[in-house]
């Protein structure tokens, strides 16, 4: 049951962790390990309160889903191994499937790369009254491609439009394009799981060791591992680039996974909460209709 003060408690935990602003964002300020004890958050009371929390969500998505107004677009980045899939599962589970759809984006397609950098993703925009899940989105193309720029020799770019600003060019399509969905209706909410390069390196062995997830593993990851300067300092500059009020980053700790899955749940809640979400109300023409369709049922011999 939502409480005046659990959506004050999500919403201090949502501001706590978003960058509205990037202008003075800088990644080495943000801790990964934290773990929310000066919130007076504690592992042991995490399960009761993430339980809550989606309870809450299940509330506020069936109000998002029967006003049919407005859609919540989710966007999930990170490193491998920090948890992005644990959190989809854990916050989301109390959703219903009919309003929610995730796409987890894997390297593009022949057709994919037919088109523009963002046509994949556009694809997948979720309708009115829904939520939306990208694991993964077109900000890889301004994170791994701009570790591995020789990906773009695989887009079939015209050599020309290949200059050194096309990534300030794509951050500022990619802002531009966001508020464009947001002034049609479409949150955004964009999540950086902030994991640190030691937790990344044990969650790399326990998959190893663990047969029921070594399956997870690929050498790939360990090699995306050796470029880890460089991908922090692309991720500092999407955030720097990319943040704004109306489709904010919110730089998430995630060495501790059940402070991660809270903080992730507080700002979907607080999204949604201030949204202003109610069941339709029906005019009297329609109450009408139901007050005769009542009285019809009521008169049915049993």
């Amino acid at each position: 049951m939502m409480t005046d003060k659990t959506l004050r408690g999500a919403r201090v935990l949502a501001q706590k962790h978003a960058v509205v602003d990037g202008s003075r964002f800088r990644l080495d300020g943000c801790d990964p390990k934290e773990c929310g004890g000066r919130d007076g958050l504690t592992k042991s009371g995490s399960q009761d309160l993430l339980a809550q929390g989606i309870g809450i969500l299940a509330e506020l998505q069936s109000k998002l889903y029967a006003q049919d107004h407005w859609s919540i677009l989710l966007i999930f980045q990170a490193m491998d191994a920090a948890g992005k899939d644990g959190v989809i599962k854990h916050v989301m589970s109390g959703i219903n499937p009919q309003g929610c759809e995730v796409h987890s984006f894997k390297a593009p397609s022949n057709e994919e790369l037919d088109h523009d950098f963002m046509w994949r993703s556009m694809r997948r925009l979720p309708p009115r009254g829904t939520i939306g899940i990208f694991n993964r989105s077109y900000y890889e193309e301004v994170l791994v491609v701009r570790v591995h720029p020789e990906l773009l020799q695989h887009q079939k770019l015209p050599s020309q439009l290949l200059t050194d600003d096309l990534f300030d060019q794509r951050y500022t399509d990619i802002c531009k394009n966001e508020r464009f969905l947001s002034r049609n209706g479409t949150v955004i909410r964009k999540f950086f799981l902030h994991v640190s390069k030691q937790e990344q390196r044990k969650r790399f062995l326990e998959r190893i060791d663990d047969p029921e997830k070594n399956w997870k593993f690929s050498s790939a990851d360990v090699r995306e591992r050796q470029h880890w300067d460089e991908y922090m300092a692309a991720y500092e500059t999407v955030i720097q680039k990319t943040s704004s009020p109306e489709s904010p980053w919110h730089v998430i700790p995630a060495d501790n996974k059940w402070y991660t899955r809270l903080a992730v749940a507080a700002v979907i809640i607080d999204t949604l909460a201030s949204l202003e979400l109610h069941y339709p109300k029906l005019d009297a023409k329609r109450l009408a209709e139901l007050q005769a369709a009542r009285a019809g049922l009521m008169a049915e011999k049993s």
